[in-house]
């Protein structure tokens, strides 16, 4: 029997990156595999020092300096890898420190360089500064490198001293000290397509029944707590798609899980909102969304997107063509969709995939394209 283990998912971001907003989370130990934001302490090694060394050896009667340079402090590097999608493991190991370069020694010996440190994050990671406001690198693809803290120079040994006027130097240069920060993770996960919605819209279930994903499904509120990732594909061609978890009115303030994982979705070629069909009013459903992407900025707002009409399985024939309508007017075209009955899927992948060739600059596009693809 697993006991649950309580502590929290995150530290508390730096005013700019959420506004200041805290991001505390409480989650049993075996829900906390999903983690977006990390605060990271790192220090470059710094130079050995050179060394103050004279030949001494039998029958030499002028041995002269021979003191060797001090070796090179390591590097801290960020680097994406394959295979990694969270956070999780900066939780449990926060500081980083490269080895220091060793002292150099005498017979003209240099010490050795210290070993760099390399920090492996997910493809997607932001890295921004101690205020959460400047951001370093964004590094977008597996392979993408950057250099965070430049190792520290080894310090001349006596030896580098010798001149014709100076032929037994006593002095040496200590190394240079290496570099200490304090920098922020941020993971935006790389996705072609982002579900949006309130809680209980659908998205999660749309995501199990196109995808092999098996994210959590209940039939209460907040069901998701962390974004899911799937593959789906249609027509031969398979695209990500990013559940994240529902927003409500005021999320921007904080409300419910507030907007924190809006960042998920931002390099997104299309959005994906769903709507509940069950619902009274979806004009006012819909409306909630788009004024949260409004509050949330960062482009969403501008980005294509394709609008839902879900759970139609279980409406009459005359709601729906009302509850259509009435969505309709504010939002343009309505796909109507059951993720549960799997009705209307292949039109709506087919439409989010159309979206995702135009915004990468491929061929197809627009509403007109919504049957099968061809070459």
């Amino acid at each position: 029997m697993r006991v649950a283990e309580w502590g929290f998912c995150t530290p508390t971001p730096p005013q700019g990156i959420f506004e200041g907003k805290e991001r505390w989370a409480f989650a049993p130990r075996w829900v906390m595999k999903f983690l977006d934001l990390a605060k990271v302490y790192i220090r470059s090694g710094g130079g050995g020092g050179g060394c103050v060394s004279f030949r001494r050896e039998k029958f030499v009667e002028f041995g002269g300096p021979d003191g060797g340079d001090g070796g090179r402090g390591g590097d801290v590097w960020a680097e994406a890898v394959e295979g990694l999608n969270t956070l999780i493991d900066f939780r449990y190991q926060q500081h980083f420190f490269a080895k220091n370069g060793q002292p150099g020694m005498g017979r003209q010996r240099t010490g050795k360089d210290g070993d760099d440190i390399v920090l492996r994050v997910p493809a997607g990671t932001e890295i921004l500064d101690e205020d959460g406001e400047e951001v370093i690198a964004d590094l977008e693809k597996v392979g993408d490198r950057i250099l965070l803290a430049k190792g520290g120079n080894g310090g001349f040994g006596n030896l580098h001293f010798k001149s014709a006027t100076n032929q037994a130097p006593r002095r040496a240069n200590s190394g240079q000290e290496g570099v200490e920060r304090t920098i922020w993770l941020r993971l935006k996960l790389i996705a072609d397509a982002g579900l949006l919605g309130l809680p209980n819209a659908g998205k999660s279930t749309f995501l199990a029944a196109t995808s092999n994903a098996r994210p959590k499904i209940a039939d209460y509120p907040f069901t998701t707590l962390v974004p899911n990732l799937g593959v789906v594909g249609v027509d031969g061609v398979e695209f990500v798609v990013a559940d994240i978890p529902g927003l409500i009115e005021g999320a921007h303030e904080g409300r419910g899980l507030g907007d924190q994982f809006l960042g998920h979705v931002e390099r997104c070629a299309v959005l994906l909102h769903l709507v509940d069909g069950t619902s009274e009013d979806v004009a006012g459903d819909w409306r909630t969304i788009v004024d949260e992407l409004d509050a949330y900025g960062a482009g969403l707002e501008d980005k294509p997107r394709v609008t839902v009409l879900n759970k139609v399985d279980a409406l009459d024939p005359e709601t729906l063509a009302e509850r259509k309508a009435a969505l309709e007017a504010v939002a343009g075209r309505v796909f109507e969709m059951s993720g549960v009955a799997k009705t209307g899927v292949t039109e709506v992948l087919r439409a989010l995939r159309s979206r995702i060739d135009a915004a990468r600059g491929e061929t197809g596009g627009g509403d007109e394209e919504v049957g099968p693809w061809r070459p």
